[in-house]
């Protein structure tokens, strides 16, 4: 955020893991944190308080569209279409936040042939959708959130296809 708008953080670390940043926050050693939507709206503490007690407000998503659960709450994307961000920078918070976005993917190799890769991916669209699987997947507090393979492959390629200056900006940001 600091490359892309400009935001100004004084990033504290040394905490050796989530639970741990969690009580920082309630403390007050820090004012900020970052966590995924499916953390945030799991079933589990601290987040199922501070949802409760409203302990939180949640500034931004840097997912490419909004959680329907925070629909007043911008993405960084719609942020720097606002504050109208270089393209550079913009495809760099797409270099950077892919990941968020592409999840976890099943993959195959570049040779599986156009008819197989759509039946797979029918196929794995119907799992991801059955009610059965649904059913544990609640029972056992698991998010799905199913993208297809189509979002996944322009992604995918929009991501590999960067611009040398924006893959040297991305190495910079992170000391390489």
């Amino acid at each position: 955020m600091e490359e892309t708008i400009g935001a100004k953080f004084n990033i504290v670390t040394g905490y050796p893991g989530g639970p741990d940043m969690d009580l920082a926050v309630e403390r007050g050693e820090v004012q900020c944190r970052a966590f995924t939507h499916s953390a945030y709206f799991s079933r589990r503490e601290p987040y199922l308080s501070w949802r409760e007690k409203g302990f939180v407000r949640v500034l931004i998503q840097t997912g490419l569209k909004r959680d329907p659960r925070l629909p007043n709450v911008p993405t960084l994307y719609e942020i720097m279409d606002e504050l109208k961000s270089s393209e550079s920078s913009q495809r760099l918070a797409k270099l950077v936040l892919a990941n968020g976005d592409l999840g976890r993917p099943i993959v195959a190799p570049p040779a599986v042939p156009a008819d197989r890769i759509k039946i797979l991916r029918q196929a794995f669209m119907k799992a991801i959708n059955d009610p059965q699987l649904l059913a544990q997947a609640e029972k056992q507090n698991v998010e799905i959130e199913p993208t297809s393979g189509e979002e996944l492959e322009a992604l995918a390629r929009e991501v590999m296809t960067q611009p040398m200056e924006v893959v040297e900006r991305m190495k910079k940001l992170f000391g390489k």
